[in-house]
């Protein structure tokens, strides 16, 4: 046959005649550089269909459902058999014997002992029986068989009598045997089928028993138990979890303990969004060993590692496991008490400030009576939210004095201005500078009142409690004064530094109290002797072990503290806080609590609630060095929006303002300073005040007589 290639155009030549059929080849053209596709063969395309027909999802399915059910029968086989060997044998008091040794609780060990020797004993009973029951058997039969008969005959004797007919003496046995040869028919008849499907029934039998407990390889499951997540807590799955957690000692210990291996666990309890439970690890197997498999730990218990919790309670080779509820962590928590109930007050000394909820969901409050305090965490992970949340409590309480450096300067604080007595805010080396100067007044407060302590041991003061929000800007600070001595730094010359310290150090017993708040510690901008001087160490997410210890200390994150797990961003408002003002479960470092968030708009309010109370404090925004002060002006100043103050608040506010200038005034002091002024201190309610209308008269008198003096 011959072929002849035609072109595709519209000069192609008809073929001449006779020259046998054509066929039509589509040629590529050469001179566009394009190469004809190569045929597939047959076979290629049909592998290629069988491969994809073999590797889909719905192929996959089916083969996973019929390996599934067929492995429950032998699964169910399994656990029948075994149940029926633990019924018939003392393995089951062998395996809880070898639990109770594994764990270390010899008396435990001692009873399973015992009841395994008088299941022994009553078995060697019933087996010694065995060996002359089938005489008394038989003998039972003839006894019962003749008695039977002999009813049955005297039934029919008094049968006959009563319908004077001898033929219905053997009536009653005629029955019984008619009955007999009945139930012979049946089972004949029955017998066929039931041979036929008992087997089937038993299989489903062991189907149903296979099913029930899921036994069956975990690719072979559906999805929704197969990825496991959200399942409840059990017994089985917490044993299962810690088996394949990679420890070889704890694996083996719980393979002899056989099924009894939930004898480690204490009792699972309800604990919040979550469950608790205690595990007694065996003999060989360290505390330490299972802290260090959180993850694989929370993945074998079907959770993410931000839901499991593993602490170290006070009994030995013990840790406690909180495991969430799955996503229950992620669900935002209810809002401040400060803002859902407007009549909410403080008491610093007695009360306790509503922070958050524990893991348990339980209230989270504490006490800041008499305790220095310091947070810390990584940028924008909720410090100051958390830091200010405490302010905004401890403020409802008129008898505290703030003092306030935010040296972020992003407005975070404003709502103390007209509430604190000092509120600095800027990062640049200006504020930095006014901050020392503040947190070295707190110092010299704290020395004044040790001084008044030590002449009158009954000597009560009002709280003060000096906040540096950003305290690592101040650490950092480079700048010196006109001595040379740098403001910031770590070593025994710098004034921000030695200022905390003596803080730290003394001003505990007389509530001069100070407040840091700093991020991404090191040993630069967190000095080891600042951050140990805190009563209360609280961390947000961290981003490495070393910077949990600065946080907390080393018995903490020992203890279990694990803040540089937290998910940064994800657990924002979340901390790990260790004090003694906070209710810690017995035998834990610390207290995991997450944080309600009041934005700005409600703290405000609740700095507005505390201005009311208070009548109103006169805000100095910078520390003013080597200034002539105006006493009659600043006592102005300082009465706020209160209508008349008691002689003593005056002189504190006019401390608080200048205490070079006015830290030994006393009440002589004021009264020359406003005698022949017309606002004179008088008595109201058997105290010593001063009006706010009076000193404002008479500041604008004197600003007028110097007005028209210097007319003239």
């Amino acid at each position: 046959m011959s072929e002849n290639v035609v072109r595709l155009d519209k000069d192609r030549q008809d073929p001449a005649p006779g020259a046998g059929p054509t066929v039509l080849t589509v040629v590529p053209d050469p001179a566009a550089g394009v190469e004809a596709a190569p045929v597939v063969p047959l076979w290629v395309c049909s592998g290629r269909a069988v491969r994809t027909a073999l590797t889909h999802e719905r192929t996959r399915t089916g083969a996973r459902a019929v390996a599934r059910h067929g492995l429950y029968v032998v699964g169910g086989t399994r656990i029948v058999a075994r149940r029926a060997w633990d019924g018939r044998t003392a393995s089951r008091y062998e395996r809880m014997l070898r639990a109770a040794e594994a764990a270390g609780n010899y008396e435990v060990a001692a009873e399973w002992e015992e009841r395994g020797q008088r299941f022994r004993a009553e078995r060697h009973r019933r087996r010694m029986d065995l060996l002359t029951s089938p005489i008394d058997a038989a003998k039972g039969a003839l006894v019962g068989t003749g008695m039977g008969a002999g009813a049955l005959v005297g039934l029919g004797v008094m049968l006959a009598i009563a319908n004077q007919d001898p033929a219905d003496v053997i009536t009653p046995l005629a029955a019984v045997i008619g009955l007999v040869a009945l139930l012979i028919t049946i089972v004949t008849v029955v017998w066929g089928p039931l041979v036929t499907i008992g087997p089937f029934l038993a299989l489903l039998g062991l189907w149903s028993v296979g099913r029930r407990q899921k036994a069956a390889p975990q690719w072979a499951l559906p999805a929704r138990e197969r990825d496991g997540e959200g399942e409840p807590i059990t017994p089985s799955i917490v044993v299962k979890a810690l088996r394949d957690l990679g420890v070889s000692a704890l694996r083996n210990a719980i393979k002899e303990m056989g099924d009894a291996g939930a004898a480690m666990l204490g009792p699972i309890r309800i604990a919040g969004c979550g469950v608790e439970v205690d595990v007694t690890l065996p003999s060989g197997v360290s505390t330490v060993e299972v802290q260090q498999r959180r993850r694989k730990l929370a993945e074998n218990l079907t959770r993410h590692e931000h839901e499991v919790f593993i602490t170290i309670p006070q009994a030995a080779r013990t840790v406690r496991l909180w495991i969430a509820d799955s996503g229950a962590l992620d669900e935002p928590i209810g809002p401040s008490p400060l803002v859902t109930d407007e009549t909410l007050t403080a008491d610093y000394a007695k009360g306790r400030a509503p922070w958050g909820q524990d893991l348990r969901g339980d209230a989270a409050a504490l006490s800041l009576h008499q305790r220095h305090l310091l947070i810390t965490g990584l940028s924008n992970q909720g410090k100051t939210a958390a830091l200010r949340a405490l302010a905004l409590w401890a403020c409802l309480d008129r008898r505290v004095e703030f003092r306030v450096a935010d040296l972020k300067g992003a407005g975070d604080w404003a709502m103390f201005d007209g509430l604190a007595t000092i509120l600095i805010q800027g990062p640049a080396d200006e504020q930095v500078i006014e901050a020392t100067e503040m947190v070295e007044g707190l110092v010299e407060e704290m020395n004044r009142r040790i001084e008044i302590r030590r002449r009158d041991s009954s000597a009560v003061f009002s709280p003060l409690i000096g906040i540096v929000d950003e305290a690592q800007v101040a650490f950092m600070c480079p700048v010196k004064d006109e001595d040379g001595r740098p403001y910031g730094g770590s070593k025994a010359v710098s004034r921000y530094f030695m200022g905390v310290r003596k803080v730290h150090n003394q001003g505990r017993v007389v509530d001069v109290l100070l407040w840091e708040g700093t991020q991404d510690p090191t040993d630069q901008n967190l000095p080891k002797l600042v951050r140990e001087g805190a009563h209360t160490r609280a961390s947000l997410a961290l981003g490495t072990e070393s910077q949990a210890r600065m946080a907390l200390g080393d018995k903490a994150v020992d203890g279990g503290a694990a803040p540089h797990l937290l998910r940064q961003g994800l657990d924002k408002g979340t901390l790990v806080v260790a004090t003694d003002g906070i209710a810690i479960p017995a035998g834990q470092a610390s207290l995991t609590v997450r944080t309600h968030y009041i934005d700005d708009e409600q703290a405000t309010a609740i700095t507005d609630r505390a201005k009311t109370l208070r009548g109103g404090v006169s805000t100095l925004h910078a520390i003013e060095r080597g200034q002539e002060r105006d006493p009659l002006a600043d006592i102005a100043s300082v009465f706020g929006v209160a209508p008349r103050l008691v002689t003593q608040d005056v002189i504190k506010r006019l401390d608080a303002l200048d205490k070079d200038a006015y830290g030994s005034w006393t009440p002589g002091d004021l009264r020359r300073v406003l005698e022949g002024t017309g606002a004179e201190p008088y008595k109201s309610d058997g105290r010593m005040v001063v009006a706010r209308e009076r000193v404002t008269r008479a500041l604008a008198n004197r600003d007028g007589e110097g007005s028209a003096s210097d007319a003239a």
